[in-house]
């Protein structure tokens, strides 16, 4: 296991990692080098860190120069040539945490907190009384990295359908607010008071922590745990361990079933003020685009950028008059505002170019069916098409219209990769070459175009 930083030589040295989940202090080996993962709780950046993170791939990131976002918001740099001068770089605009607790997944809200008209409640406050407790408590370094916290605000732009562990969903009841709380989606039919909710987080991590081998390299998800207790068993325990009761209801709660409708101009609840969703072709900017960024958000918005779990970014409060103006910025810097835009529901988990367990080039792929898509049809709602290398289904958890299962074929000594077709959870093709996969897909969104539905499964 990896020393405490009390015990490093230096704390900012990049190790050896235990674990699967790439960090910055761990140095996760992938075929186009080394990644780095940024934690960035919430999603939130200001103009100056965003700087730094461009700075950092510009200096010690691989041939590309790119950023990725993923699918919980956070940043990625791959091909990294760890020093002691870029996490101290990193570290100086407060994103480098500590070692032992770099491995657990990012902290997850709307990425329209605070700003949504509809929401119930702001999380922000939240997610940072959280990422303060979780960086202050380094016996959690002992949870699996998979251990994962979502804040749902119950605004228009909701994470309560993204996969996490632990998930309070803001609830209305008479003139209150509480939160629903759920583990590893379960409903559990407890209401909590906001400030009860970081209780009930550390809770259930010590009753995990009772029942693992901290020393082991891949613990068992926390939800795979808690389900083999039981849930009433696990409730049972972590009141142990809370100053208050958790009460359950007979009574069962809806989940926000509000979808990630962010992308475009949107009006705030700040009157005067609304935000714009920007498209990033498969989750990637260049660090001139994010240089740029920076500069649109300080002379045009508050000087923060928002990354989203849908790999897409959020500029907030703009005045309502500078809108069109902001959107041919954007435009300008080679990206994408409309909702309808193909790359707006276009995902691609990493692709057998740096990860050894996938069995095509999705994302090769699927910027190639993306241009041969413009330049032959235009979508009249957006459309939500998964490439995935292998079943672990890395990039996109949810439920989408098209997905595209990477696959191979061997004939005569010759491997063919290509893709199993879904559309919703039906298959279609069992395999497609991918040089013809464009027009394939090209097929089923014109049949849709005709048919004018589309089934709660995907295209109809």
């Amino acid at each position: 296991m990896f020393k405490s930083v009390n015990q490093l030589d230096d704390p900012l040295r990049l190790l050896d990692n235990p674990l699967t989940c790439p960090g910055l202090f761990y140095a996760t080996p992938a075929i186009d080098g080394v990644i780095s993962r940024i934690r960035i709780p919430g999603g939130i950046l200001t103009s100056q860190q965003v700087r730094i993170v461009a700075d950092y791939a510009t200096n010690f990131g691989g041939s590309d120069k790119n950023v990725y976002v993923t699918n919980r918001a956070n940043l990625q740099v791959r091909g990294i040539r760890g020093t002691e001068t870029a996490l101290i770089t990193l570290r100086s605009v407060g994103l480098a945490g500590i070692p032992e607790i770099d491995h657990i997944r990012n902290i997850m809200a709307s990425p329209t907190a605070g700003i949504d008209k509809h929401e119930l409640i702001d999380t922000r406050y939240l997610v940072r009384e959280l990422d303060e407790y979780i960086c202050s408590h380094k016996e959690l370094g002992g949870l699996s990295a998979k251990f994962s916290v979502a804040f749902d605000g119950g605004g228009k732009v909701s994470v309560c359908q993204q996969p996490n562990e632990i998930t309070f969903a803001a609830i209305k009841k008479n003139t209150s607010i509480y939160f629903h709380l759920l583990i590893g989606g379960e409903a559990t039919n407890i209401l909590l008071e906001p400030e009860k909710c970081i209780f009930v987080v550390a809770a259930l991590a010590q009753v995990y922590l009772n029942e693992v081998d901290i020393t082991e390299k891949r613990k068992p998800r926390l939800k795979k745990l808690f389900q083999e207790k039981g849930l009433s068993k696990t409730l049972e325990q972590a009141q142990k361990y809370l100053p208050f009761s958790l009460n359950v209801s007979n009574k069962t709660f809806p989940l926000n079933k509000n979808t990630n409708y962010h992308l475009g101009a949107h009006s705030q609840r700040q009157k005067g003020y609304s935000y714009i969703g920007v498209v990033l072709p498969l989750g990637k900017l260049n660090t001139n685009q994010l240089y740029n960024l920076a500069s649109l958000v300080d002379s045009y918005g508050s000087s923060v950028l928002r990354f989203t779990p849908w790999q897409n970014i959020i500029i907030p409060d703009i005045k309502n008059e500078f809108i069109p103006e902001v959107q041919e910025h954007i435009e300008n810097l080679g990206l994408h505002w409309s909702a309808n835009h193909i790359y707006s529901g276009l995902v691609a988990c990493t692709g057998n170019k740096g990860c050894a367990s996938s069995a095509t080039d999705t994302k090769g792929d699927a910027l190639a069916l993306a241009e041969y898509l413009q330049q032959h049809i235009t979508l009249d709602i957006p459309v939500k098409i998964h490439f995935t290398g292998c079943s672990k289904s890395c990039a996109y958890h949810g439920q989408t219209d098209i997905t595209l299962l990477g696959a191979q074929k061997s004939e005569d000594n010759t491997i063919t990769e290509g893709y199993q077709v879904f559309v919703g959870s039906k298959e279609v093709y069992s395999f497609v070459n991918r040089t013809i996969l464009p027009k394939v897909i090209l097929r089923l969104l014109q049949g849709y175009e005709t048919q004018h539905c589309l089934n709660a499964g995907g295209i109809g």
